[in-house]
């Protein structure tokens, strides 16, 4: 739909009306594909570095671009996602940015933990106490 916008005689209108999508959203579909061509429709999840976060932040303080329109050039999924490391970046700085690791600890780490709790490691202070009571 896309293509037939670009390269066909038919209105954003009446195109988004055809496949039943707002116009905005169609607006934001032709924005994609004049800035990432058709890699823009295909979709993988990302983790995005903090100096990429901070390098689309730069962007927007220097260029002026809205969030829509900077998520269309960086080819980022949703534009609330930059609105949202706009508010962390307001908030926290730039460690507010860092990407957090997501999943569970492994069984052995908390194994680890919690064997070192239980048996403390003897200090030379205790050593000697006990060897004097023997």
């Amino acid at each position: 739909s896309v293509l037939r916008y670009k390269y066909g005689n038919e209105s954003m209108g009446e195109i988004s009306k055809g496949v039943n999508v707002h116009e905005s959203i169609f607006s934001v579909w032709v924005r994609l594909y004049e800035h990432q061509g058709e890699s823009a429709f295909i979709k993988s999840y990302t983790t995005y570095s903090t100096k990429f976060k901070m390098d689309v932040l730069n962007y927007i303080n220097e260029m002026g671009t809205s969030y829509r329109e900077t998520a269309a050039i960086f080819n980022i999924s949703s534009h609330e996602t930059i609105r949202k490391w706009q508010l962390r970046f307001e908030q926290g700085g730039i460690d507010a940015l860092e990407t957090k690791k997501k999943g569970h600890l492994s069984m052995k780490t908390e194994s680890k933990k919690t064997e070192s709790k239980n048996n403390p490691v003897p200090t030379e202070e205790s050593v000697d106490s006990l060897q004097a009571k023997v």
